[in-house]
């Protein structure tokens, strides 16, 4: 049997803050000891408000920015920043909120998928844009938009593509940083579902960076909730939101609009009642 794909031990980042006149520089700590492992196939989604830290740990998993102390390993091989190799950094990729400002405007869409393999493959041209063309209709895109430009499509569309480009190498697992938040609720439920499909289709693991706890109910297998780059509570979905344990768990899940049918009832009720 296999081990983890992603392994996380006692991971921290500090950040020095520049001091001023009679005020000395100062130390922030926005991750303090983050432990965890994600099996292949599961989603791990890491919630809390901003500036808990969350964006932070995405940064260093995916091996942007190095650790201050801590070890990454991925499908069991160190990842410290003097060990990083490009086929190291080929393993992880990442998906973000606005993926208008990752795609070059310049570059039509069958550039940018085929981009990732003529960098890192010895693939010809032919293949590239075969196997480009496939990732472009398994996300649900036509083969007419190859030839497009990144302003000629929707938001929802642009972050098909970038999904499509990050699984043109195959990697080991995504990071997914809050990346339906910034799109219409329908939409959003398009690309839930799509990321549901190529996960169960390809085995795909992901790390799920979210504040939006209904996306996370819907998608996640393990939740990780961060607080002040603290990991306070860390559990299956299921037992994390039926019996939330820690105080802030609590606070975040009650601020936390219910949108089911009964609970939207009672707030059209509540609203004609104070009318009358």
């Amino acid at each position: 049997m296999s081990g983890p794909v992603l392994e996380v031990r006692d991971l921290r980042r500090d950040y020095v803050t520049s001091g001023g006149f009679l005020r000395p520089a100062k130390v922030v700590h926005a991750v303090k000891g983050v432990s965890f492992t994600l099996e292949k196939g599961k989603t791990l989604a890491v919630v809390g408000e901003s500036g808990c830290g969350k964006s932070t740990l995405a940064r260093m998993i995916t091996l942007i920015d190095a650790p201050t102390s801590g070890d990454i390993r991925i499908d069991g091989i160190p990842a410290s920043a003097a060990q990083v190799t490009k086929q190291m950094r080929q393993k992880v990729q990442i998906v973000f909120q606005n993926p208008y400002g990752s795609l070059n405007p310049r570059q039509k869409i069958g550039d940018v998928l085929s981009e990732p393999l003529l960098l890192n493959t010895s693939l010809s041209g032919a293949e590239r844009r075969e196997r480009a063309m496939a990732m472009l209709t398994r996300v649900g895109l036509q083969p007419e938009h190859f030839n497009r430009y990144p302003h000629m499509f929707s938001g929802g569309q642009r972050q098909r593509i970038a999904i499509a480009r990050a699984l043109m190498l195959n990697p080991s697992f995504l990071v997914l940083d809050e990346p339906v938040s910034a799109l219409d609720l329908s939409v959003q439920a398009q690309i839930l579902n799509l990321l549901k499909d190529l996960q169960e289709e390809f085995g795909l693991t992901y790390v799920f960076i979210s504040h939006d706890l209904s996306v996370v109910r819907y998608i996640a297998d393990e939740v990780m909730v961060m607080y002040f780059g603290d990991v306070v509570e860390h559990g299956r979905r299921e037992a994390v939101f039926a019996d939330p344990q820690h105080a802030y768990t609590k606070t975040l899940f009650a601020a936390t609009p219910k949108a089911d049918v009964e609970h939207i009832r009672a707030r059209i009720a509540a609203k004609k009642a104070l009318i009358a």
